[in-house]
């Protein structure tokens, strides 16, 4: 049975051959550094700096408001006996600054209590890998078509209330939120974790009964500034402690078409020569989304991959971003233009990621019926 180790390296050879150039193909965990997962697997600990009592104390002497999840988190994160986690959406690029790197987010949030940072990309990139070969699997004729973002709770309630009958197309993953936490809880049982992002919808998505249990605390980013401002952090003050473990597909995410180019630019790098090609369509907004929903339905559309996101813009159009939705979405492109790794397949991260919770081959994270997969 072909592993995703046999599958990166014979799409390595062909990207090789194709260029004609001769370079010799080096083996998948040569020149990557494993130490990069350390976070997730031997996290070193960081104890709480700070007092909560005169925190909340000076937050009332000084008039300022915390927000009741603010104050939960605090609670939780001063309280903590085993090791806490912020995972941080997709969207998070110049939310805080544009002087402030993902490494110095990342010392900062250790500086507080947590023992690890974790972009949640990297779990897009899992997500991708899933729904690519999930297309690559059941879309065999003109008239098969997928749904999807997983990541947009608002897509996929509206799908649920009002195209019911639609949901036998909409694959049955976790968004990559659930995903990062259940992968933390599933390494470290006890671990708190705190997803942080644009998104209010994410609030109630941590509290689905089916998803209960993977995310402690949700806070958006304008919850996130507060509680830095709070406890006096200045991030720019942090060392740039970067890590490069995501791929351009995992990062564009939290702009509307990023899951949409994620899954195609997937698809065609795992299966170039399928006889049905991937072709998407996108919307953004509730009203947005509903009108492509409907040419669907009437069959109005030849497109047989569906992205929508609730927020205009994507994810970086959320209520709780910091930044206006267009400089939010030329970071996040800008952020995936950095990556290294154009693809999950290409990415050894996540092959290792992967290989360590136990999925070697694609046909055990098709088939994976509890580790990243819902139940609608």
């Amino acid at each position: 049975m072909e592993t995703f180790k046999d599958l990166h390296k014979k799409i390595q050879e062909a990207s090789l051959s194709d260029q004609d150039n001769g370079t010799p193909v080096k083996d998948l965990f040569e020149d990557f550094d494993k130490s990069q997962l350390n976070c997730l697997f031997t996290p070193d600990i960081h104890p709480v700096f700070w007092n909560l009592e005169a925190c909340v104390t000076k937050a009332t002497d000084s008039g300022v408001k915390i927000s009741k999840d603010v104050q939960a988190c605090m609670e939780s994160l001063h309280g903590k006996k085993k090791l806490a986690y912020a995972l941080i959406a997709p969207a998070f690029i110049g939310q805080f600054s544009d002087e402030v790197t993902p490494g110095m987010l990342r010392n900062a949030f250790k500086q507080m209590g947590f023992d690890g940072m974790v972009e949640v990309a990297v779990f897009a990139d899992i997500l991708t890998l899933k729904e690519a070969l999930e297309f690559d699997q059941n879309i065999n004729s003109e008239s098969d078509y997928q749904l999807t973002s997983c990541c947009c709770p608002m897509w996929i309630a509206m799908i649920r209330k009002i195209y019911s009958d639609l949901m036998p197309h909409v694959p049955a993953t976790v968004s990559p939120m659930i995903a990062a936490g259940r992968t933390v809880k599933i390494l470290h049982p006890d671990a708190l974790t705190v997803f942080i992002g644009p998104c209010v919808a994410k609030k109630a998505e941590a509290k689905e009964p089916d998803l209960k249990g993977a995310i402690d605390h949700v806070l958006t980013f304008q919850e996130t500034k507060e509680l830095f401002d709070l406890l006096n952090v200045d991030l720019t003050l942090f060392a740039a402690n970067e890590k490069e473990n995501s791929s351009k597909a995992g990062r564009i995410y939290a702009r509307v078409g990023g899951v949409s180019e994620a899954v195609k630019n997937t698809v065609e790098r795992l299966n170039p020569n399928r006889k049905i090609a991937i072709k998407t369509r996108q919307a953004d907004g509730v009203v947005n989304c509903k009108a492509m929903v409907n040419e669907l339905v009437s069959g109005q559309v030849t497109a047989n991959f569906f992205e929508g996101m609730g927020c205009v813009g994507g994810c970086v159009g959320g209520p709780k971003s910091i930044l206006d939705k267009d400089i939010a979405k030329d970071n996040v492109n800008t952020y995936g233009e950095k990556a290294i790794y154009p693809t999950p397949i290409d990415n050894p991260y996540v092959i290792e990621l992967l290989h360590r919770l136990g999925f070697d081959t694609p046909e055990s994270l098709v088939e994976d019926n509890k580790f990243f997969t819902r139940k609608f």
